[in-house]
């Protein structure tokens, strides 16, 4: 292979190395600039999220090759290690959904890590003016977006797994070092909650990792390359064939990894601890982004390079989908915090994207990788949305809340919608996404289709219950005096909100980029046949 395979400008480093260029010159922000540091984050998110464009404007959808914009150089030759990129459709929507919310993340943290007191919070931390480093939290988030953005394009198994285990550290960090600060409790007990969300956190995704690295190094043994695109075709030519036991536990080593990263049902208690303890800005980083890295790995990875075991494995797979959608819903109900309420209900939704992955059709994986972006833009809206009131507050509990449509009607608009999009209302985008990953899945699972429809239900309730409880009844005198939304608070809101519209009412944009993407990987699993059911476009129709 060619050190170079795409001559020209390389826009797949590009579109990472700027975050991670980013994250550096904030963080050589002198101390007492923190506004400086904020503004020169917030300047590289959007130069990202600019060559993010580029790359979708540079994407052909009607291309011959499977991966485009590809990069490949010479790494570490002794072991076949090559830092190669490349993306489909699929890759080049979530690298747009992850520069997308970057900014609007930025934005929504603006005062997350100010050592002064910035609302009502009661953080007694805050208060005395303990220093928070400000420039830290911002130079994080951005190495986040390019470890993410780079693992979308890396096509090199072992370079994908260092930037899937490297992304833990400033995640860790985040959660551990710059909590929510509306916390029941003394300010020691609060940094312990922290203390604790972070090492959960970190130590299923570490436990992951090591079991996928063995994975790695079984497959680099068996393939003798990293090389996905190589792989692949050595499989599809025949000259690769591994045994079927081999196949599968190197398939279980890929999806154990990407199941806690997703995370499904029994490896998801991390989740509601840590997006609990984050800040809001941090949470969606979590579950909007982060998360999406193992539901795109299952995609580009197991079903690539294991095709027979993931056939294998695809009914064991569903009822842990099935479970992780009613369990999410179930305990979603029952919570009386609102951020663990949309940590759990993100559960659910996360069991939606994985039954659509292995029902193995059109329609269920064109609706899982769609349900990826409209997950990410809805949770995003509906946590952004509750941090800004919880941060009036002080408070994480509903029970504290009540009559605030009455002192704060856009605040509550907008918690409205995201709550809708949230229980997947038509005419909101995740209803479409929602509803193809039912019809692929009824197709060949009749069942499990039916019986997932229960989560629907149960969304309705605890999305519904929430705006109830916290926004209509009695004004309880601790809300009387709330601001409405400020107008930066509007800025990270209303496009988000214009998005879930626009995309509930037009989703072609999306479907028609990762359309020919599902169909390559489909015809992985079923050689020599691209299309076992209908269009999934004629569906969205």
């Amino acid at each position: 292979m060619s050190d170079v395979v795409n001559a020209g400008f390389p826009l797949l480093t590009a579109t990472a190395a700027v975050p991670a260029l980013g994250a550096i010159a904030t963080a050589a922000v002198p101390a007492a600039k923190r506004t400086a540091a904020k503004w020169l984050a917030l300047f590289f998110s959007l130069v990202t999220l600019a060559l993010a464009v580029a790359v979708g404007i540079r994407f052909n959808t009607g291309a011959e090759d499977r991966y485009q914009l590809t990069e490949s150089h010479s790494w570490i030759a002794d072991f076949g290690v090559r830092y190669e990129l490349g993306v489909d459709g699929i890759g080049v929507a979530l690298i747009g959904l992850t520069a997308l919310l970057i900014p609007f993340i930025i934005v929504a943290g603006w005062h997350d890590a100010d050592p002064q007191e910035t609302g009502t919070a009661t953080d007694s931390s805050v208060a005395a003016g303990r220093w928070r480093p400000t420039q830290g939290f911002f130079a994080l988030i951005l190495m986040v977006e390019a470890m993410v953005i780079l693992s979308f394009e890396a096509t090199d198994v072992f370079l994908f797994y260092i930037l899937f285990e490297a992304m833990l550290i400033p995640m860790y960090f985040l959660i551990g070092g710059f909590g929510d600060r509306a916390h029941a409790g003394s300010d020691e007990n609060a940094a312990a909650q922290r203390s604790y969300a972070a090492v959960k956190f970190l130590l299923y995704n570490l436990v992951g990792g090591l079991i996928m690295l063995a994975a790695v190094i079984g497959l680099y043994v068996v393939a003798g390359t990293f090389s996905l695109s190589e792989i692949a075709s050595l499989r599809a030519s025949g000259e690769l064939e591994m045994a079927t036991n081999t196949e599968r536990l190197l398939f279980l080593g890929f999806f154990f990894a990407f199941a806690v990263k997703a995370p499904l049902w029994p490896l998801h208690t991390w989740l509601p601890n840590a997006m609990g303890e984050a800040t809001a800005p941090v949470a969606v980083l979590i579950t909007a982004v982060v998360d999406k890295v193992g539901t795109f790995a299952m995609l580009r990875f197991c079903l690539q390079l294991f095709p027979g075991a993931s056939e294998w494995a695809t009914p064991v797979i569903l009822v842990l989908a099935l479970i992780s959608i009613v369990y999410g819903a179930l305990l979603a109900v029952g919570q009386r915090d609102i951020k663990r309420l949309v940590a759990y209900a993100s559960i659910s939704h996360f069991g939606f994207i994985i039954m659509g992955i292995f029902a193995m059709t059109t329609q269920g994986q064109s609706g899982a990788t769609l349900y990826m972006v409209n997950h990410g833009i809805s949770t995003a809206a509906l946590m952004l949305v509750a941090g800004f009131l919880i941060s009036r507050r002080g408070s994480r509990l509903i029970a504290d809340y009540g009559g605030a449509q009455k002192v704060a009607p856009v605040l509550a608009g907008t918690f409205l919608i995201g709550s809708l999009a949230t229980l997947s209302l038509p005419g909101l985008a995740p209803f479409v996404s929602e509803f193809l990953v039912l019809v692929g899945t009824f197709t060949r699972y009749p069942v499990i289709g039916i019986i997932a429809t229960f989560g629907i239900v149960l969304g309705a309730l605890y999305s519904l219950v929430l705006y109830q409880r916290t926004m209509t009844g009695p004004v309880k005198l601790e809300v009387a005096k709330m601001p409405d939304l400020k107008l930066r608070e509007l800025l990270v809101v209303g496009p988000l909100i214009v998005l879930l519209v626009f995309l509930g009412v037009y989703p072609k944009p999306v479907t028609d980029l990762v359309n020919p993407a599902v169909k390559d990987t489909l015809s992985d699993v079923y050689p020599g046949d691209k299309t076992p059911d209908p269009e999934p476009e004629v569906a969205a129709k």
